[in-house]
C-alpha cells in the first residue's frame, strides 16, 4: 500500500525582503522568477516515496552519470495558483495535473506519484510562498513547476531505481505581453512533433526539444508558433509546439482528437466543458490543413485558437506556410475566443461561480 509522506517544513532563514518580492511581481514575466522555496520527495525502489521536504529554493547537485542526462527520464507539469477577490489563493485543477502526471510517468516507466501527494506538494509550497502570489485582477498568477528526473547514477538503458520529484513556482504575467493579441503561425509539413505509439501524450522534455527546430525556423518565418501536422499522411492538424488548438465554426467549435500524439491539455478539457455552458456545441474532431485554409478563407470558419496553461487562450490571426499565407478572422480576436478566455479566466481567479469544482481551495 503506497502512504503518503509528511512533507516536513524547513524554510528559508533568508527569503527575499518584501521590497525585492514587490519588485519582481510588478513586472514578473513569464519563467524569470522563482520563489524562496521548492519541494522535493525521494523514491527508492523497494522503498517507495520518502524523505518529503520543503526546503530553501537552490540548485540541485547532479552527478554527471545521471541517468536523466543520458536518458531522458524526466516528466513534468504546469499548473497556477490564483488570488481571488477576497485575498484567499486557489489552485486550478491540481488533480487532473496529478492524474496526467501519473500517465506521462506510467509511460516513461517511472514511478506513480500518489494524486494525493502531488496536490500536497503544490499545496504546501504554495501556503509556505504565498506573498509570491500576484494580486487579484487580469491574469497574473503564480505558475507552478512540479517535475520528476531519474536520480540514479550509471550508464545503461533501463528505468532507474531512484527518482527525485521536485515542485517549484515561479510567479507569472501574461504569457504573450501587450494584451490579447493575435499570433501568427508557421505551419510545419516537414516535421513532426510527435507519433502514435510514441511518448506524443505525455508530457516529457522530450517533446519539447523536438518541437525547437520547427520553432526557429517558424521565427525565422516571423512567426509567433508553430503548428504540426500528424506523423502519418502529414495532412492532419494536431497542436502547436506547446499549445492545443481550437477551431471556430459560428456556434461550432472544433479541437483535434486526441491520438496518442497530442498531449491532453487541462485547459483544452476544461474548455470543450465551458463551452457547452455558454450554449456553443463543443467537439473533438479531424481537420486538415486544406479544411483549414479554404474554410477561413470562404468565412465558414470564423475564429482560430490556441490555449494552454500559461498562455490560457491565445487568437490566431495568420498562417503561413511554404505554399503561401492566410489571415484569420481579419486578424483580429473573435467573439468566441475572448468569451471563453473571460469565462474561463473569471472561473480561474473566482471572480465567477465555479459549478464545475474545478477550483482548489488551499485548506
Amino acid at each position: 500500500m503506497t502512504t503518503t509522506p509528511t512533507i516536513e517544513l524547513k524554510p528559508s532563514s533568508a527569503p527575499l525582503s518584501d521590497a525585492e518580492r514587490e519588485a519582481i511581481l510588478a513586472n514578473p514575466g513569464f519563467g524569470r522568477h522563482f520563489t524562496d522555496h521548492m519541494v522535493t520527495i525521494k523514491w527508492t525502489e523497494g522503498r517507495g516515496w520518502h524523505d518529503a521536504e520543503l526546503t530553501p529554493y537552490a540548485p540541485l547537485s547532479m552527478d554527471p552519470a545521471n541517468m536523466t542526462l543520458h536518458y531522458a527520464q524526466e516528466i513534468f507539469e504546469g499548473l497556477k495558483a490564483y488570488r481571488r477577490p477576497d485575498g484567499t489563493v486557489s489552485l486550478f485543477r491540481p488533480e487532473s495535473n496529478a492524474e496526467r502526471f501519473q500517465l506521462s510517468a506510467r509511460r516513461l516507466a517511472m514511478p506513480e506519484l500518489p494524486v494525493e501527494t502531488f496536490v500536497a506538494a503544490c499545496d504546501a509550497l504554495v501556503r509556505q510562498d504565498i506573498d509570491w502570489v500576484p494580486e487579484h485582477g487580469g491574469e497574473s498568477s503564480l505558475y507552478l513547476r512540479p517535475f520528476m528526473i531519474a536520480n540514479e547514477v550509471g550508464l545503461g538503458v533501463k528505468p532507474a531505481n531512484e527518482y527525485l520529484f521536485i515542485v517549484i513556482a515561479s510567479p507569472a504575467g501574461a504569457y504573450f505581453p501587450g494584451g490579447v493579441r493575435p499570433v501568427s503561425i508557421w505551419l510545419s509539413e516537414d516535421r513532426v512533433r510527435a507519433v502514435p505509439g510514441g511518448i506524443g501524450f505525455a508530457k516529457t522534455g522530450g517533446n519539447y526539444a523536438a518541437s525547437l527546430l520547427a520553432q526557429a525556423e517558424a521565427a525565422e518565418k516571423g512567426c509567433d508558433q508553430v503548428a504540426y501536422l500528424d506523423a502519418v499522411e502529414h495532412k492532419w492538424v494536431e497542436e502547436l509546439g506547446g499549445m492545443n488548438l481550437y477551431f471556430v465554426y459560428g456556434d461550432r467549435i472544433v479541437t483535434p482528437e486526441l491520438t496518442g500524439s497530442l498531449l491532453a491539455g487541462i485547459t483544452r478539457d476544461s474548455l470543450l466543458r465551458l463551452a457547452e455552458d455558454l450554449g456553443y456545441t463543443a467537439e473533438e474532431g479531424r481537420l486538415t490543413i486544406d479544411d483549414w485554409r479554404r474554410d477561413s478563407e470562404n468565412g465558414t470558419l470564423t475564429e482560430v485558437f490556441a490555449c494552454g496553461t500559461a498562455a490560457v487562450i491565445t487568437p490566431v490571426g495568420l498562417v503561413k506556410s511554404r505554399d503561401g499565407e492566410w489571415t484569420q478572422s481579419d486578424g483580429k480576436p473573435g467573439e468566441v475566443t475572448l468569451r471563453l478566455r473571460k469565462a474561463l479566466l473569471d472561473i480561474q481567479t473566482g471572480a465567477a461561480e465555479d459549478v464545475h469544482g474545478w477550483t482548489h481551495h488551499l485548506g
